[in-house]
């Protein structure tokens, strides 16, 4: 029982949290939005190794990004900004603090993610064109740079290179996938010219006119693209479009698969459990030899005797699968209640029915399975060397 127990337990357990990780993950992508499309330089990757190839590809630069701005070739798309990410620490007087610094427009992004300013001000079309050296900061950032003073109007250091912060945002926490409070945000022409010294850009984040059309404005997007890098077969792409309903899918595709993965793993626990109901049950059959020669004296059939054996066997993984469930369902609240506290992020439970269900059909079908063998052998015995036995 405690082997099948630990086994379903475990399966609710891995069910009951990634069902809740897969929603956690879709409502923050859906925070940016179902009308957002994100270009993306290289191939679209089929596999880990394929990411490098992502991350070393130029194929998105000045040009890509002013020809998708084009209403005649893309109509349906009402705003967009190149993304340059980079890995730096930003320093001020003896203070450091490594922030998530993205080149970027600042009203996109801003506007993108719901983002509010807590004092200061934005940088402007104006200061990327002209490559302004100011940032926006998070408020971690600040906190952590400044202390209690006041970063505005202050210069922080990335790379040796000075900064002036004009803005900082109120604190907002984790959104999609980074910290609004460890952000750092700068003009794309600035960190391409001071920081990173490329002229292509990481990505590019387009916002169509709605979401119904997202289908047009991203078949328009491939086609213009595939017209400047003069590609005629679509296998060749040196580019990949993606939208908020495509990643969603993928993620939930990935979670979906890693779920289903740990899940067979788990499932050995119930083959252990079941190998040691069968081998209890040998022993039992054992220890009740005389009680099973009583039995068939008085009239028993081997039927008789291979259903008492066989429900007794069911019984016993039947209830290691209920209390495994109700366990399993209650340490899933726990987790979802400890995730929401502590990483501040949206986490109800919800009840994997199907987990539930295939878990208590498994240990069911477990003790069906490793009780037939101890239940065929208790209704075989002779009824008179059964008594007989001592």
């Amino acid at each position: 029982m405690l082997g099948i127990l630990i086994g379903i337990t475990a399966i609710m357990l891995i069910s009951s949290l990634g069902g809740n990780t897969e929603k956690i993950i879709v409502g923050e992508l859906g925070g940016l939005g179902a009308e957002t499309i994100v270009i993306r330089p290289g191939k679209e990757p089929s596999g880990p190794n394929e990411f490098a190839d992502v991350l070393l590809s130029d194929s998105l630069k000045e040009r890509e990004f002013e020809e998708i701005l084009k209403k005649s070739k893309v109509p349906g798309i009402v705003s967009a900004t190149p993304e340059v990410f980079l890995s730096a620490s930003a320093s001020y007087g003896s203070e450091t603090f490594k922030p998530t610094i993205s080149g970027i427009s600042a009203e996109f992004m801003s506007d993108s993610l719901n983002l509010t300013l807590e004092k200061g001000r934005l940088y402007d079309d104006r200061e990327i064109r002209s490559k302004a050296a100011v940032a926006v900061i998070g408020s971690r950032v600040e906190k952590e740079l400044f202390g209690a003073e006041d970063g505005i109007g202050k210069n922080i250091q990335i790379k040796g290179k000075k900064f002036r912060v004009i803005g900082v945002y109120e604190p907002k926490g984790q959104v999609v996938f980074f910290n609004v409070d460890d952000l750092l945000i700068l003009p794309y022409t600035t960190a391409q010219l001071y920081l990173t010294g490329d002229k292509h850009y990481t990505q590019i984040i387009a916002k169509a006119a709605n979401a119904d059309i997202i289908d047009r404005v991203v078949f328009d997007i491939e086609q213009t693209l595939r017209e400047l890098h003069n590609i005629s077969d679509p296998s060749k792409d040196d580019f990949h479009v993606q939208t908020q309903q495509g990643v969603v899918e993928q993620v939930g595709k990935i979670l979906g698969a890693f779920t289903a993965f740990l899940s067979l793993v788990v499932a050995v626990a119930l083959v252990v459990g079941g190998i040691g109901i069968m081998n209890v049950m040998l022993v039992s059959v054992t220890e009740r030899t005389k009680e099973i020669g009583l039995r068939k004296a008085v009239g028993a059939t081997k039927t008789d005797i291979l259903l008492q054996f066989l429900i007794e066997a069911v019984l016993l993984t039947a209830i290691g699968g209920t209390v495994g469930v109700v366990l399993g369902a209650l340490l899933s609240y726990g987790a979802s209640f400890a995730v929401g506290r502590f990483l501040g992020v949206s986490a109800s439970f919800s009840f994997p029915v199907f987990a539930a269900l295939l878990g208590i059909g498994s240990s069911i079908i477990v003790g069906l399975v490793f009780g037939i063998y101890p239940a065929r052998k208790a209704a075989s015995k002779s009824p008179i060397e059964a008594l007989r036995y001592e």
